[in-house]
């Protein structure tokens, strides 16, 4: 079992910073994947940035790519997403996702076992 914890959303204006941690529990968190998603209103979760169990790979959705970094602290069980240069079309719900199982490059939200209860981030124009 992974619990997951997010937080660090807002409201910022365009042209922004915000970051995101999410601070995780349970099984050893150096032992699987974590994911970041987001979910405007109305619309479906899309994925957003993924980095696997070392903190060595990492995968941005095209939208975000050059703006977002995601890390990873395994010491402090923490994963985190640095987002700059934002846009008002960034602004969703952001959620923190786990995956356990090894293997690939995953950016479909069934593809993640264990969620966290999302943050609110607002980006004003």
């Amino acid at each position: 079992q992974v619990q997951l914890v997010e937080s660090g959303g807002g409201l910022v204006q365009a042209g922004g910073s915000l970051r995101l941690s999410c601070a995780a529990s349970g099984r050893t968190f150096s032992s699987y994947a974590l994911g970041w998603f987001r979910q405007a209103l109305g619309k479906e979760r899309e994925f957003v940035s993924r980095i696997g169990w070392s903190g060595g790979s990492t995968y941005y959705a095209d939208s975000v790519k050059g703006r977002f970094t995601i890390s990873r602290d395994n010491v402090k069980n923490t994963v985190y997403l640095q987002m700059n240069s934002l846009k008002p079309e960034d602004t969703a719900v952001y959620y923190c996702a786990a995956r356990t199982i090894i293997g690939g490059v995953r950016t479909t939200p069934d593809e993640y076992e264990y969620w966290g209860q999302g943050t609110q981030v607002t980006v004003s124009s």
